[in-house]
C-alpha cells in the first residue's frame, strides 16, 4: 500500500490523485484523437472530458458521503479529502450522464454517436483509476487464503485485491469496445451491461461495503437496475 508516493517539502503527493490524473489525461487524449478521425471537433471532446471528470468526482463523492453520513457528520472537514479515497463509481457516472446529455445537446452533437465514441475510454480510465485504489488501500476485498491475496492492514490479514480485479475487467472491456464503430448507442449499452454484471459479482468479494437490502450492497442494487434498464431500452431500440 502506497497512499503517498513521495513528498515535496510539506506537500504530499498521493497515489490516488496521481492515478486519477493519469486516467483523465490518457482517456481524454485517446478520446480526442478518435473524435477527430470521426469528424468531431477534438476541442469539444476536451471540454466534455473536463465536465465529466468534475461531475464524476463530485457525484461519486456525494454518494459515498451519503452512504457514510454518520461518519461525516462527526468529521465534516473530511468530506473534501478525496485523496484518501471514498468515491462510489455509480454516483459519479449517473451525475456525469446527465451533464453529458446537457452538454451534447447544447453543442448540437449526436448523443448516441458521441457516447459510443467516448465510452471505451471511460472504461480505460476506470482501469487506471482502480490501480489508484489499490495503491491507496481502499475498496479492498474480503479475507482470502488464495495466493493472489494482499495485505493492506495486518488486522485484516490477506484480502482479495478487488481493485485489481476491476482494473483487469475494465481493461478487457476497453479492448472489446474500442474497435466498435460509434453510432447507435449499442457500444454504450454493451459497456453498461458488461460493467453492471461484473460489478454485481465483484461486490460479493468486497470487504469494505455494507449490505443494505437482502444481502446486497448499494452498488449491487444499482447494478441490477442498470442492467435491467439497459436491456429493456436496447430491446426497444428501432432496428436499422
Amino acid at each position: 500500500m502506497y497512499p503517498i508516493l513521495f513528498k515535496i517539502g510539506p506537500i504530499s503527493i498521493h497515489s490516488y490523485g496521481v492515478m486519477l490524473a493519469i486516467a483523465f489525461l490518457v482517456a481524454t487524449f485517446l478520446a480526442k484523437r478518435r473524435a477527430i478521425t470521426a469528424g468531431i471537433d477534438g476541442n469539444i471532446i476536451l471540454d466534455l472530458a473536463i465536465y465529466l471528470i468534475t461531475s464524476g468526482i463530485l457525484g461519486a463523492r456525494l454518494l459515498y458521503v451519503f452512504l457514510n453520513l454518520g461518519y461525516y457528520k462527526e468529521n465534516p472537514l473530511e468530506i473534501i479529502m478525496i485523496w484518501r479515497g471514498g468515491l462510489v463509481w455509480y454516483g459519479g457516472f449517473i451525475l456525469a450522464i446527465f451533464l453529458a446529455i446537457w452538454f451534447l445537446k447544447a453543442k448540437k452533437l449526436p448523443i448516441l454517436k458521441t457516447g459510443d465514441l467516448i465510452i471505451p475510454y471511460v472504461a480505460l480510465g476506470q482501469a487506471i483509476g482502480r490501480i489508484g485504489c489499490f495503491l491507496n488501500g481502499c475498496c479492498y476485498g474480503k479475507p482470502t487464503s488464495l495466493p493472489l491475496g494482499v495485505t493492506f492492514d495486518p488486522a485484516l490479514g490477506s484480502v482479495h485485491p478487488t481493485q485489481l480485479y476491476e482494473s483487469a475487467a475494465m481493461f478487457l472491456i476497453f479492448l472489446i469496445l474500442k474497435g466498435r464503430m460509434p453510432g447507435d448507442g449499442k457500444t454504450i449499452f454493451l459497456y453498461l451491461i458488461s460493467y453492471s454484471i461484473f460489478r454485481f459479482f465483484n461486490e460479493f468479494l468486497r470487504g469494505d461495503v455494507p449490505q443494505v437490502l437482502v444481502g446486497l450492497t448499494v452498488s449491487q442494487i444499482i447494478s441490477i437496475v442498470v442492467l435491467l434498464t439497459t436491456i429493456i431500452v436496447w430491446k426497444n431500440l428501432p432496428s436499422r
